[in-house]
Formats: C-alpha cells, sequence, structure tokens
C-alpha cells in the first residue's frame, strides 16, 4: 500500500468514526437521552474504527487496483 492508499484508508477511517458519532447523537435526542454528560461523552469519544473496518477498506483498494493493472495489460 502506497501512501495514496492509506491516506484514503486514514480519511474512510475517520469518515466512519464521524457518522457513527452522528447517528448515536441522533439517536440521543430523537430518544430524549439529552444531558450535559450525554452529550460530553459522545462529543469527547468518537466511536473507534475497528480493524474490519481497515481490512474492507484495503480490500477495495487492492481490487481497484487489480482493476487498472488489467486495463493496463488489455491496452
Amino acid at each position: 500500500m502506497d501512501a495514496r492508499d492509506r491516506l484514503i484508508v486514514a480519511l474512510y477511517a475517520q469518515l466512519k468514526a464521524e457518522r457513527q458519532t452522528r447517528e448515536t447523537l441522533e439517536w440521543v435526542i430523537r430518544n430524549g437521552a439529552l444531558s450535559k454528560d450525554v452529550l460530553e461523552a459522545i462529543a469527547a469519544d468518537p466511536v473507534p474504527v475497528t480493524g474490519d473496518d481497515i481490512a474492507s477498506v484495503e480490500k477495495i483498494i487492492a481490487l481497484d487496483e487489480r482493476r487498472k493493472r488489467n486495463r493496463q495489460n488489455d491496452n
């Protein structure tokens, strides 16, 4: 994996964590659990990205690189 691919993985992981944090915040608001402590906990501790998330992105990158090589070989 080159630097560009690592950057893509890192950005994907950050985006996923932010989406999960936002979904949690929306759930808290809908269910009336809005307290100062809950909001501070959500804001201070975004949902961590798992190794499975990163592995999924790495598979996507590998597939994309194979497609690029195949296209180059066909030409």
